[in-house]
């Protein structure tokens, strides 16, 4: 058995292909096999669904990807940043991890929005921190993103004073205020209704019109099938491509 693992990165040169490419990927926690021999390939402008039971291992995958978990065996390389693991020590160094940020954004299911930030706070938290943007530019692309997705009205409400369907509008502006070309999204259906799954559809659709590359975990079999291009079986902690 392995030991802990740590992931390293290195930015590569992005050759044609995938925009997102995982080989092998393996995660323990403690004893548990939590992900087995992972391997996919998602290209740009796609909208890959990983559908199975809970705990099969869909939301671990895309933590993964977003470096929010250290993984014990393969690679994930993002749009040319490649995280390996390797024997001991702490995770990705930050410099890694800043470099990563610009490539994938991640929308969480609950959206955990700063619940003492305003909307359009949340959304100019990244640029400003992270990236060194002005506030005054910051400001301006949230007002872009929030104008797109129908939520310009709602810039200075709290999370608390949104709707599910308004503050998911905002989370997915949140994850695209920093421009990375691959989204990730944890069961995005969840606590919608029809009408409003429908309405999601339409938006992602248009951010894989603009060649975004989406990666969705849901359970949602109706929505998979409408939206995906692709459907991705997860078992196990593993992955086929059955659909």
């Amino acid at each position: 058995m392995a030991e802990t693992g740590r992931m390293t990165a290195e930015l590569t040169a992005t050759p044609p292909g995938p925009v997102l490419a995982i080989e092998n990927l393996e995660l323990r926690r403690g004893t548990r096999v939590v992900l087995s021999s992972v391997t996919l390939e998602v290209g740009r402008g796609e909208l890959v669904a990983l559908m199975g039971p809970s705990g099969s291992g869909k939301t671990t995958i895309l933590r993964a990807v977003a470096g929010l978990e250290t993984f014990q065996g393969g690679y994930i390389d993002v749009d040319g940043v490649r995280l390996h693991a390797q024997r001991g020590g702490p995770t990705a160094d930050n410099a890694t991890l800043a470099r990563l940020r610009r490539k994938v954004g991640m929308v969480f299911q609950f959206h955990c929005l700063f619940e003492h930030m305003t909307a359009i706070e949340n959304i100019c938290l990244a640029p400003i921190h992270a990236l060194g943007v002005t506030r005054t530019d910051a400001n301006r692309r949230a007002i872009e993103l929030m104008t797109a997705f129908g939520v310009e009205h709602r810039a200075q409400a709290l999370p608390r004073e949104l709707s599910g369907g308004e503050a998911q509008r905002v989370a997915i502006a949140r994850a695209l205020a920093v421009d990375p070309p691959i989204l990730l999204m944890d069961e995005p259906t969840a606590s919608l209704d029809p009408l409003r799954r429908g309405e999601l559809g339409t938006l992602l659709r248009g951010l894989i019109d603009q060649r975004r590359t989406l990666v969705v975990a849901t359970h949602d079999g109706d929505f998979a099938a409408e939206f995906a291009t692709r459907i991705l079986r997860t078992h196990d902690g593993t992955v086929d491509a059955s659909r």
